[in-house]
């Protein structure tokens, strides 16, 4: 796949399996894939896991990035596996030799590398010269190494500059567009839970990417990867960048709703959940702003006491009871689903993993 030069941002993951463990890993990535990942890391701690990813590679559904901390031979390992990409990272990579090694065996497999300068890594020498962790540090951590490829003649490069507090982040981010033209990982580094880091990663990359800056993007979460791929597509489709999936409007509770709004729109979102369609719902709970909102949706309900109408593209297509709107709504979305979409089946369950190749 292309990153940069134009082409949509693409969603990015990590696995959090034992790499060594092929099945396993392959079983994970087949998972984010099934949720619209796009590429997906591999950490390579050792020796082993880099054999393993010669297993892994040629039945993999996504591009491999191998993730090489410290030791420069793992990544001349990784590329003899055939991987897509590296990700080196300047602050522990060891010297600037190393670099260069890794460079030129990427080169001549036409693998591209991603710089990634780290807050929490950078160089005892970064750090002397700016005397504590900053955007300018991170910048030029990032932009040292890339002189060295491009010394080289290799630009096949991407760039991340990530930190875990996020107006570090976005300066960085800003800076580096600023003097650089190639294509940028955006993301918030250790940005924590999926709640609390899900919030963390939408304000910093949401930022950076509302000011047009960036190609590629991660949601670096303490949680499944999967948790990951779904809050990148809702900070993509927050800003009309990406239609995958449905984009789902609910109203805030409050006392003038006159049905179980919250269970309600917690249970829509839980069934939506597995539709790859990018069908606009709403569900509103009174009539201050429900039926104009319904109507502004492809499929929506505006509830009254004890019960709702479903509009479709604007009109109303059904009256239901409460304990009914929630099937009453789904049916109309899978309809919408099949018929604009070309989904073939009503089920959640054939959106689903399925086997791995042998």
């Amino acid at each position: 796949m292309t990153i940069g030069g134009g082409a949509p941002i693409s969603v990015q993951s990590m696995t959090i399996t034992d790499t060594r463990d092929v099945d396993g890993t392959l079983s994970q990535i087949y998972q984010l894939a099934a949720e619209g990942c796009e590429v997906v890391r591999l950490a390579v701690p050792d020796g082993e896991a880099a054999a393993a990813l010669a297993a892994i590679k040629p039945r993999s559904p996504l591009p491999i990035v191998a993730d090489i901390q410290f030791d420069y031979r793992l990544a001349l390992r990784s590329l003899e596996a055939g991987v897509d990409k590296l990700r080196i990272n300047p602050g522990n990579i060891g010297s600037r030799d190393r670099t260069r090694i890794v460079a030129r065996e990427a080169k001549a497999r036409g693998v591209p590398i991603r710089i990634g300068a780290n807050i929490g890594s950078l160089s005892k020498a970064t750090l002397r010269r700016f005397g504590r962790p900053c955007a300018e540090a991170l910048v030029e951590s990032a932009l040292e190494d890339v002189r060295v490829l491009e010394d080289l003649e290799f630009r096949d490069i991407v760039i991340s500059v990530k930190a875990s507090e996020v107006p570090m982040m976005i300066d960085a981010y800003l800076m580096l567009a600023d003097r650089v033209a190639y294509p940028l990982h955006v993301g918030v580094t250790e940005a924590g839970t999926a709640w609390a880091g899900g919030l963390k990663s939408a304000v910093g990359i949401g930022t950076v990417l509302a000011r047009g800056i960036g190609d590629t993007i991660r949601v670096s979460l303490a949680a499944d990867p999967v948790e990951e791929v779904r809050a990148a597509y809702e900070i993509l489709k927050s800003l009309g960048l990406r239609t995958r999936g449905v984009q789902f409007v609910a109203c805030p509770s409050c006392g003038r709703a006159e049905v179980d709004i919250i269970h309600i729109a917690q249970e829509v979102e839980r069934r939506l959940r597995h539709i790859p369609a990018p069908v606009k719902v709403a569900v509103m709970g009174c009539a201050v702003n429900g039926p104009g909102e319904a109507r502004m949706a492809d499929l929506g309900i505006a509830c009254g006491r004890g019960m709702g109408l479903i509009f479709q593209d604007g009109r109303i297509v059904a009256s239901l009871p409460e304990d009914r709107l929630i099937d009453g709504l789904m049916e109309h979305v899978w309809r919408v689903a099949r018929e604009r979409y070309g989904l073939t089946d009503a089920s959640p369950d054939a959106v689903g993993v399925g086997g791995l190749p042998s």
